[in-house]
């Protein structure tokens, strides 16, 4: 018993790749008082999509991401792209909610590292 245990995925839901290198597409997420939260992003080339917090935003960003994760496993499940599934995020956004996207926000990013900047300030 002294070598490492394997574990093996058996079943888990569809989920988008986490990284990328190519060019994103992203948008960011406030709360009602319009203050950033975080952001959510999306590359088709790799099928990637995720959501990255803002470290400004603390405890109440980090939390409002699990619904924005929520809603991207949601479109993956669905068989959506992640691009159409950020599409589908902007279009349903509702700025009466506690978090919302922004839709002025919606920009392209040269990449990933580009969005992870934005969220450290």
């Amino acid at each position: 018993m002294t070598e490492p245990l394997q574990f093996d995925e058996v079943d888990s839901p569809p989920r988008y790749a986490t990284s990328t290198d190519k060019r994103v597409r992203y948008a960011a997420v406030a709360d009602r008082r319009g203050t950033v939260l975080g952001y959510v992003w999306a590359n088709d080339e790799d099928d990637a999509a995720g959501w990255k917090v803002r470290r400004a935003g603390g405890d109440e960003a980090f939390n409002m991401g699990a619904l924005w994760v929520a809603k991207l496993h949601d479109a993956k499940a669905r068989g959506l792209a992640p691009t159409a599934a950020l599409t589908e995020m902007v279009r349903e956004s509702d700025p009466e909610k506690p978090s919302h996207i922004v839709s002025e926000s919606i920009a392209e990013a040269e990449s990933l590292e580009i969005v992870k900047t934005l969220a450290q300030k």
